[in-house]
């Protein structure tokens, strides 16, 4: 019977808790480390106090090429690039770093970023980007006009590329919420209830009794 080492499931347990933080989902984990299935589920009920998800993990090529998630996968797939080939971390740990400086870059000048807001690129679409890119489905290609490196159909012609940013699309960013984030809230009116107009009290005697101020 093979002896685990203690440091390596150690790392392995750091590893996945990283991963549960940023949002990887169970398949991710037990891709990624050597732990049970059991001690994994457990794991993520100690770092998020919730029973972990069911369900199949996303599989869509198409998902990566439209306008906004494009342009968030190709930022993200470039800081992983640059992780992988200039830092000592294995493919799993520059997985991590990588999409935390995406998650620190997407963020980075806007006003409004509320808690709850999930991010255009989860954490598990990033680690299925990765395996697409590894089976050959997507590739890098370079925009004509920005040069920049942008997330593609594999086999696609290069020649005359141009990127989500250089050339949007008609409606580019008109999503519900950015409309929501965009309207003015108008301030809520208040409901005042009409006050029944003061009638003069009358007299035991049915007369109205009036006082007008005569001037002298």
């Amino acid at each position: 019977m093979a002896i685990k080492s203690v440091a390596k499931e150690a790392q392995e347990i750091g590893l996945a808790s990283d991963m549960i933080e940023l949002g990887a989902r169970l398949q991710v984990l037990q891709a990624e480390t050597s732990l049970s299935y059991d001690r994994l589920a457990r794991l993520y009920r100690e770092v998020k106090g919730c029973s972990p998800p069911k369900g199949m993990l996303p599989f869509s090529v198409d998902w990566f090429m439209t306008w906004l998630p494009n342009i968030h996968s190709s930022l993200f797939y470039s800081i992983y690039q640059f992780m992988a080939a200039h830092t000592p971390c294995d493919k799993s740990r520059a997985l991590v770093e990588a999409y935390r400086l995406y998650l620190e870059q997407s963020s980075a000048g806007r006003l409004e970023v509320g808690p709850d807001e999930e991010p255009v690129l989860s954490f598990t679409r990033a680690w299925m980007l990765l395996r697409f890119f590894d089976s050959g489905l997507l590739q890098l290609s370079q925009c004509e006009r920005c040069k920049g490196g942008f997330v593609a159909h594999a086999h696609d012609p290069e020649a005359g590329f141009i990127c989500a940013i250089c050339r949007p699309p008609p409606r580019a960013g008109k999503t519900r919420a950015s409309k929501a984030r965009s309207t003015p809230k108008s301030p809520a009116s208040k409901s005042r209830k009409s006050e029944p107009a003061k009638e003069p009290q009358a007299r035991a005697g049915g007369h109205v009794s009036t006082s007008v101020d005569v001037p002298v």
